[in-house]
């Protein structure tokens, strides 16, 4: 299924890429199967060729256009009826910032045991990231480029990229 128009930034034989319809994160994007199928072991081989070099591309598009520190990539999930897809999500600067200076992140140190890390991990950023731009009617203010500028910057950067693949 073919996200909507102004999300879509990519597409291969195997897999579209588009920005995440609900995230206000600039950069979130989602990398979803083209074929059905609810693990890795259900795609083809041709598929599972392309999705390394694929979620690369994409992570070091985010690094080098969008001046991202971190990218995570994960697959989450287990809802039937929903592609199989990956999440690619972008962590800022100034996003983990925002993430330290919100005490209500703050009691998840509590279900640590032992000394407490100076650090936090992609599990709890990811958790803020969701939380705050996918789902709060209110995100926190955004810097850098919009979802929109992003999404087109993307583009632009993918489609000659893409052909390498």
């Amino acid at each position: 299924m073919r996200p909507a128009s102004q999300f879509f930034i990519a597409e291969t034989d195997g897999w579209v890429v588009s920005h995440r319809a609900n995230s206000a994160l600039p950069g979130y994007l989602v990398v979803a199967s083209k074929r059905s199928a609810d693990d890795l072991s259900d795609l083809s081989d041709d598929d599972l060729r392309e999705i390394g070099p694929l979620l690369a591309l994409f992570q070091a598009a985010l690094k080098e256009e969008l001046r991202v520190p971190r990218v995570y990539i994960g697959r989450y999930g287990h809802s039937s009826g929903l592609a199989f897809h990956f999440h690619i999500i972008p962590i800022y600067e100034w996003v983990e910032k925002l993430f330290w200076r919100d005490a209500r992140y703050r009691l998840l140190g509590q279900f640590t045991e032992g000394e407490e890390e100076s650090e936090t991990d992609g599990a709890e950023l990811t958790l803020f990231v969701w939380r705050e731009f996918c789902e709060r009617a209110l995100p926190p203010p955004i810097q850098g480029p919009t979802v929109s500028e992003a999404i087109d910057l993307l583009r632009k950067t993918i489609r000659l990229r893409l052909q390498a693949i």
